[in-house]
């Protein structure tokens, strides 16, 4: 993806990469100072070419932020470079039906793809992480809340 191409909405190859287990940072505002928020989460997944959703804790100052301001960035370390999703996200499920954690469902409308890799490189190795509590749980846990961000 050159630097100076706007990209709107999001590629199969995009879709494809963003169907969970990776890492992103979600930028969001503060309310009262516009300060900005940035935190990492894990269960994102593509729904279509405009849209994104993820899933938070309910008590997440997440939720808070976005009923504040909508203007989200995701940004994401992979396919070569570092993007920055920008997009207007809502909360559409206060609690998720199905999941056992108290998890909000968001969704984000994609607005522009910026590529925000400094110039002249290129990310070689994606950010790895791994789950530290039983392997088990972990997996049914995430086909759980993957299955609800889809529903």
């Amino acid at each position: 993806m050159a630097k100076e191409e706007l990209i709107t909405s999001l590629s199969k190859e995009w879709m494809k990469f963003l169907s969970g287990e990776k890492l992103v940072l979600l930028t969001t505002v503060e309310p009262g100072g516009n300060v900005p928020n940035v935190a990492a989460i894990s269960w994102v997944k593509s729904v279509n070419e405009q849209t994104l959703r993820f899933a938070v804790s309910t008590n997440s100052r997440i939720v808070s932020n976005i009923r504040a301001n909508p203007r989200v960035v995701l940004t994401v370390i992979g396919m070569g470079s570092v993007y920055s999703i920008h997009a207007t996200a809502s909360v559409i499920e206060d609690v998720m039906p199905g999941v056992p954690l108290k998890l909000a469902k968001i969704e984000a409308v994609v607005e522009m793809i910026l590529d925000s890799m400094f110039w002249g490189s290129k990310i070689t190795t994606e950010p790895a992480y791994e789950k530290t509590y039983n392997v088990e749980k972990a997996k049914k846990l995430d086909e759980e809340v993957y299955a609800a961000l889809l529903a």
